[in-house]
């Protein structure tokens, strides 16, 4: 069976662990060596289990921790030949990438058979990810993105787990601080996807063999996991699916859910610490 957890998300850092019991591999690795380390030695991992590293795209909140992470154990970094150019300006980084010509690749990392699909974003060359072990299980993330694509779905819904962006609420944005330019980016087709979208997409994949989804990279400044949560639970119930497993993942706490539609999980893990960090876009 795959495990998904998130070792944080959100626009100042993203980081998830993918594994089974023979393999365990990185989505992301944002924010900086310190915290991907601590935050694996906060699920029992260290560096060293690390079978590889795959790279949605260039952006720093995804990269920024990789290069001082190979100086210290060199794992393969798998990435697209558009995006690979900005992670190779750190030297051993550089030597640790793996680059892909295109959009759409596969390749097998121990039990898991891991395949790319391109996602509409203002990067150089953005991709989500499918994975899938051995016994069949699967799981698939896609954060970052403009608006749901068909072809993000049609990967998506063979995934028993999905990571899925719900980076902010309309009015929240609207109404916010950010400067006009940047809310303009975020809501392009090129920017983020709502929460209003994401609970689009949820309805979709609810109704297929997706059994649990974990929504991510909220806005610090555009959202709350409560906002966010309700959003998309509230559409899954319409729709029927009010036994759906649903929960928020928290910016800064290594697998744990800000929010769950279990009441029993939702009450402890709210006191886990969580870091302050102004959320840069």
């Amino acid at each position: 069976m795959i495990t998904v957890e998130t070792l944080f998300s959100g626009s100042s850092g993203n980081c998830t662990l993918i594994r089974t019991e023979k393999t365990a591999v990185l989505v992301d690795a944002g924010k900086n060596c310190k915290a991907v380390t601590a935050g694996l030695e906060m699920l029992g991992m260290s560096l060293s289990d690390l079978s590889a590293v795959f790279v949605t795209h260039e952006h720093r909140d995804h990269i920024s921790a990789l290069d001082v992470m190979m100086r210290r154990r060199s794992i393969p970094i798998h990435i697209t030949s558009l995006s690979a150019p900005e992670l190779c300006r750190g030297r051993s980084a550089g030597e640790a990438a793996v680059v892909h010509p295109g959009l759409l690749y596969e390749v097998q990392v121990g039990d898991l058979t891991v395949r790319s699909f391109p996602l509409p974003h203002d990067s150089a060359g953005h991709v989500g990810y499918m994975f899938a072990d051995a016994a069949g299980d699967t799981a698939g993330l896609a954060t970052d993105m403009g608006y749901a694509t068909m072809d993000a779905y049609n990967h998506l819904r063979h995934c028993r787990t999905v990571v899925l962006e719900a980076n902010h609420d309309l009015d929240m944005l609207r109404m916010g601080p950010y400067p006009f330019p940047l809310k303009q980016r975020i809501l392009s087709r090129g920017g983020h996807l709502s929460n209003v979208d994401c609970a689009g997409l949820c309805r979709g994949l609810a109704g297929g063999h997706t059994e649990r989804i974990i929504l991510a990279h909220l806005s610090h400044e555009n959202n709350t996991p409560e906002i966010a949560y309700q959003t998309v639970r509230t559409a899954l119930d319409r729709e029927g699916y009010t036994g759906f497993a649903l929960s928020v993942a928290r910016r800064d706490c290594p697998g744990c859910v800000a929010l769950s539609c279990s009441e029993a999980e939702q009450r402890p893990r709210w006191d886990c610490r969580e870091e302050l960090l102004y959320d840069q876009m």
